[in-house]
């Protein structure tokens, strides 16, 4: 069964700003290879970060929202891992989408 899930990418940009895109792009084709619907692709810009843990002082932030099974959040993870151009990842659950109601309509007199 396929559940909602937001998924926080911070990508390693350093020396590569010109091909953000073609990485961007590459990265929905991981996220469909296994199984994900992509509803909503978010590019939020670089961003530097406010404590520096590693090598790398900022980094470019992408947030996608898809719709997959629970089984891929796993595959995703260790690709990503693997991947050097991602350098953070977070996956986040989302409560599924509701339809909302229709209004009622006032009644006539």
């Amino acid at each position: 069964m396929n559940h909602r899930y937001e998924a926080l990418l911070v990508l390693n940009a350093q020396g590569k700003e010109d091909t953000i895109r073609e990485i961007i792009e590459r990265l929905e084709l991981d996220f469909q290879k296994e199984g994900a619907q992509i509803e909503q692709v978010q590019k939020m810009d670089k961003r530097r970060f406010s404590y520096v843990a590693g090598p790398l002082d900022s980094g470019y932030y992408v947030n996608f929202i898809f719709s997959a099974d629970p089984e891929s959040i796993e595959k995703l993870r260790t690709k990503f891992k693997l991947d050097t151009e991602v350098y953070r990842q977070t996956y986040q659950r989302l409560p599924e989408k509701r339809e909302k109601p229709g209004k009622k309509l006032a009644k006539a007199k």
